[in-house]
């Protein structure tokens, strides 16, 4: 396994936030950016190409009681052809009382070739909330795209709040009628721990607790991000 990226977030006694930990992994490296007035901003910057075969991309964030933090993606991720291998893409989020995560991730791009496996373990507390946009592009220009497995398992106050298995690992059988059909892009805005606010929306879900998903599926990226854009502006709001 490569070394993952480790993230920890705290308020010190004074109410300022601080970042315990930022240690960088095989792919990524935490940077402090401008702060905000009520929140830290942590840049993942890419260190390395990837996703080959072989690779292993892991990412550990904590949230500390009552502080708030944003993940900011300069760039997107590639997952190469994979030439009859396999790479791997896992999270874990945990986030404590009072906590919040901002993550606004970039599109992460399947190659025709690439074989992934995408893992997001979340854990909040009573109280705590996250907010994901993650868009998945099925091939780069003129590709059909490879194989996606994308698995989110959620817990909110020790009950499971989201879990999803999205299965795209078979490029004939996402294109029937009523899985992706035509579309390539899959993207959504996640709100965990808290019912975001707004008005209605023909493609929102609610959680089976405090939460609601907005997912949208496009023939290519740009309505999709434009139409995310807007959301993510709106349930981002304090």
């Amino acid at each position: 396994m490569n070394e993952p990226v480790v993230v920890g977030v705290e308020r010190d006694a004074s109410g300022r936030h601080v970042a315990r930990v930022l240690r960088p992994g095989a792919f990524l490296a935490p940077r402090p950016l401008l702060p905000e007035p009520d929140r830290l901003r942590i840049a993942l910057v890419g260190t390395r190409a990837g996703l080959l075969a072989g690779d292993d991309l892991g990412l550990r964030i904590s949230v500390g009681p009552g502080a708030r933090l944003e993940l900011v993606e300069p760039a997107g991720l590639i997952a190469y052809d994979h030439r009859g291998g396999r790479s791997r893409w896992r999270a874990r989020v945990e986030v404590a009382e009072g906590g919040e995560l901002l993550w606004c991730g970039q599109p992460f791009v399947i190659s025709s070739g690439a074989d992934v496996l995408r893992e997001m373990d979340v854990v909040l507390a009573a109280g705590a909330r996250m907010l994901w946009r993650d868009t998945l592009v099925l091939g780069r220009s003129g590709e059909r795209g490879g194989s996606v497995r994308a698995v989110t398992r959620v817990t909110y106050d020790d009950e499971e709040l989201l879990v999803e298995d999205l299965d795209l690992t078979d490029a004939d059988v996402r294109a029937l009628p009523g899985l992706l059909g035509p579309h390539r892009v899959v993207g959504a805005v996640t709100a965990l721990g808290a019912r975001p606010p707004g008005p209605p929306h023909h493609h929102r879900a609610e959680l089976a607790g405090p939460g609601a998903q907005i997912r949208l599926l496009d023939t290519a990226a740009p309505a999709v991000d434009a139409e995310l854009t807007a959301v993510w502006e709106a349930w981002s709001r304090p």
